[in-house]
């Protein structure tokens, strides 16, 4: 169920006991100097504190801190995110996002629901049974331009596409791979439409020149790699659970990805993509970075999530930056800045997403 919007917070205000220096009841006399002095500082101190309280503020708007001033409380909150089919890096990256929310606002829920990926997602999405999700690419870039009222909430990561194979498979360019069997992935999932993309660049139809295999579940992939029962397995970024378990089996990982002269043509075909590299040790056995070409996937949000929402969303994933990067290494990308850089222009980003990265100096 969709979440409600978070409500304002009062602020609270403190008194101070004021001067105990009395005895039996009897305020001692002082010099009147004494007492102008004692007025000039409490006024320099109250100042001081006021200027204190409105920096705390400040900080908490434009740095992202979830309580920017001490004693005001966050309403509870509960927002649902969908994934996509077990065993895939979307299931990965939700759970290490809804903990490392749940760490820097307790009172904000993200819970997590397992879906078919990307383009359920965003039907979920645009039906109002989801409050954000996590889609892919060019299913996202479509997302946002329908003008339905879905929005960017937050960049996710860099999504560098490639096969992964056997480490000794003979193949050795995405031509060898022509009429062999591939498993593709889910067949909603946004790395299949990625994977639509890569393969028209070079002319090639990913159902028509080769035998393709569509999963259930993204984690059916790998023993089909190792069994021999496919030639190879496409999927995409850093630490994907797909790769992960190839590249740590004893048979190990190779990978495949588009030449120079190939990029240049799925590059020039298709302008939303654009040309990546998955760096080097991404994965076991992996010495070399890997060039290809790929695109962002994003957090978008629902048509109507309230703009406080937002808000409170983008404030606590800021705050929790540096925690979601240490449950998850390719989330070290979830930052403010890139969710600018992975918008196709603010008008895309979420009012509240928006107004806080304003307010942080990331967006005019």
């Amino acid at each position: 169920m969709p979440g409600a919007g978070a409500s304002p917070h009062d602020l609270g205000s403190g008194e101070s006991s004021g001067n105990r220096g009395q005895r039996g009841g009897t305020a001692p006399i002082r010099h009147p100097a004494w007492a102008r002095a004692k007025a000039g500082r409490a006024k320099r101190e109250a100042g001081t504190r006021m200027g204190l309280d409105r920096r705390d503020v400040l900080i908490g708007a434009a740095g992202g801190a979830v309580l920017p001033a001490a004693g005001r409380a966050q309403a509870p909150l509960r927002l649902t995110l969908g994934t996509a089919t077990p065993g895939g890096g979307f299931p990965v990256f939700g759970a290490a996002f809804a903990a490392a929310i749940a760490a820097a606002d307790p009172a904000l829920v993200i819970e997590t629901r397992n879906t078919a990926g990307s383009l359920e997602n965003v039907g979920l999405l645009a039906d109002g049974r989801l409050d954000i999700a996590l889609v892919a690419g060019e299913t996202a870039t479509a997302a946002l331009g329908r003008g339905a009222g879905i929005t960017l909430a937050a960049a996710m990561y860099s999504s560098p596409g490639l096969f992964a194979l056997r480490a000794d498979a003979p193949e050795r360019g995405i031509m060898a791979l022509r009429g062999q069997r591939i498993a593709w992935g889910a067949r909603s999932s946004g790395l299949v439409v990625l994977a639509r993309q890569v393969m028209a660049g070079l002319g090639l139809d990913i159902e028509r020149d080769f035998d393709p295999v569509f999963l259930d579940r993204a984690g059916d992939g790998p023993p089909m790699v190792l069994e021999r029962r496919v030639a190879a397995f496409w999927g995409a970024g850093v630490g994907w659970p797909g790769f992960v378990a190839i590249a740590d089996s004893p048979v190990g990982i190779r990978f495949l990805a588009p030449d120079a002269a190939e990029r240049a043509r799925i590059l020039a075909a298709d302008a939303s993509l654009k040309e990546m590299a998955l760096p080097a040790g991404s994965y076991r056995g992996q010495d070399a970075a890997v060039p290809t070409v790929g695109n962002w996937s994003v957090v978008l949000a629902r048509p109507g999530l309230p703009e406080e929402s937002g808000h409170r969303l983008a404030a606590a994933l800021h705050a929790a930056r540096a925690d979601i990067a240490r449950r998850l290494p390719q989330a070290s990308e979830t930052t403010a800045e890139n969710t600018v850089a992975a918008a196709p222009g603010p008008d895309s980003i979420h009012p509240g997403v928006r107004r806080f990265l304003r307010d942080a100096g990331l967006l005019r």
